[in-house]
């Protein structure tokens, strides 16, 4: 139990790290839940100010966090383009036959404010977590024992998975396989797909079959050796004023 304790231990700088996994889960839920109730413009940008502090306290550089946004800020992109156009209210401009309402942009900014103050703070409390810690984290929370053992195995087996996907990829190119829009190519993808399901249905049969040998019996037992301390108390009954506070300035406006 010694020896694993530092593989279940959180990962990189930042001054987040010294709390217990636990606090920065139950932080980002608590956070999220009441951004999200947020109606005001004001609020929503306190809130990503609020986001941008726990990120600058994780130790995030700015190169990560451009390439964890860089899918999110396009779906941004597109409810920027559609949804001034298709809110109903007084008109703000127009292009061509389509026209933009107040309603419609200031709805889009709201949105946008709530989702990158969000997504940051997951970011920012989370991203330093192994995903094994995140997973027995959520299971001293309370989460189901089966959900907790799917989820600790399935983050278990998805570098294995890639791993039989790049070796099957790699023995297409060795066979002359190039990719093109024809339908050869849709039919070799659709056979690798296949095999590469077949292959994850008999390696999960093998797994089960090693863990029933070495006296699995449906539990999991917990070996982080995280520990709550007054910090942590003291950390969420500071995030709790500041979201109170949030939210009693955003019924007041």
């Amino acid at each position: 139990m010694t020896a694993a304790a530092p593989l279940l231990a959180p990962r990189g700088g930042g001054r987040l790290k010294h709390h217990d996994p636990r606090a920065l889960v139950i932080a980002t839920l608590l956070f999220a839940l009441i951004t999200l109730s947020l109606d005001s413009l004001v609020t929503a940008g306190l809130a990503l100010a609020l986001a941008v502090m726990t990120v600058m306290l994780a130790g995030l550089t700015l190169r990560e966090l451009i390439w964890r946004l860089l899918v999110f800020e396009s779906l941004m992109l597109v409810l920027l383009l559609t949804l001034p156009f298709s809110v109903p209210g007084d008109r703000l401009f127009a292009l061509g036959p389509m026209t933009a309402t107040q309603a419609g942009v200031t709805l889009a900014a709201l949105i946008v404010l709530k989702a990158h103050a969000v997504a940051l703070a997951v970011m920012g409390m989370l991203s330093r977590l192994e995903p094994a810690v995140l997973g027995h984290a959520l299971a001293r929370l309370g989460l189901p024992n089966r959900l907790a053992h799917l989820l600790l195995l399935t983050l278990r087996q998805i570098a294995l998975l890639h791993q039989e996907f790049s070796r099957l990829r790699l023995a297409m190119r060795a066979r002359g396989f190039v990719a093109r829009s024809n339908r050869h190519t849709w039919t070799s993808y659709g056979q690798l797909i296949g095999m590469l399901l077949v292959r994850s249905l008999h390696r999960a049969r093998r797994i089960e079959a090693a863990m029933r040998c070495r006296g699995f019996r449906g539990r999991f037992y917990l070996l982080d050796s995280s520990r709550w301390r007054a910090a942590d108390t003291l950390s969420l009954l500071g995030l709790l004023v500041m979201l109170a506070g949030l939210l009693a300035l955003d019924q007041s406006t």
